[in-house]
């Protein structure tokens, strides 16, 4: 499969999961350094337009705000300072991460808003919470006043408004409830 080439002004779904579908966040302190790490690394390079760190796989949506390579490059050495640290604490060798981190490169609006939603559901299809309370995705910051990193007004803005917002996941919410209720 051949990787994407990251883009300066383009939106990309990041993601990626542990080494045979591992663990790759251990504890709550693992989840908190891993978003530590991406504003060290990647803070000024990127814009980021939602997240969910689930135990065995993340999410990022991201829209580049430098050349490629150098995101590339500062998402790399992210990467690898992170399986380093999980690596050393947990008396582990060896790779963390599948391979070379996986992205899609979104190509209009509604592909965006739809990823933002999926990413945000994540904790319910996966682990059966309730996505409104998952501490690890970027939900509860679009609805909170307090400060944030990520482009919350550019988000709510793609959506219309708070309340659609709420809306949308609440929908894709129910919907995801049916089919694994029914099938």
């Amino acid at each position: 499969m051949e990787l994407e080439v990251l883009e300066k002004d383009n939106y990309y779904h990041i993601y990626n999961r542990g080494i045979n579908g591992g663990i790759i966040f251990f504890n709550e302190e693992n989840k908190n350094f891993f978003l530590r790490q991406l504003g060290k690394y990647l803070e000024d390079k990127i814009s980021i337009f939602g997240y969910c760190l689930m135990d065995n796989h993340y999410h990022l949506i991201v829209r580049l705000n430098d050349n490629g390579k150098e995101v590339t490059q500062a998402f790399s050495n992210f990467f690898n300072s992170y399986a380093k640290s999980i690596n050393k604490e947990n008396d582990r060798t060896g790779s963390l991460f599948e391979k070379h981190f996986k992205r899609i490169r979104l190509e209009d609006e509604q592909y965006l808003k739809q990823l933002i939603v999926y990413v945000h559901l994540n904790p319910k299809h996966h682990l059966d919470l309730k996505f409104e309370e998952y501490k690890y995705s970027s939900y509860q910051s679009f609805l909170s006043q307090k400060e944030t990193k990520l482009e919350r007004e550019e988000v709510l803005n793609l959506f219309g408004e708070i309340e659609n917002f709420i809306f949308f996941h609440n929908q894709k919410n129910d919907l995801l409830t049916e089919k694994y209720t029914f099938e």
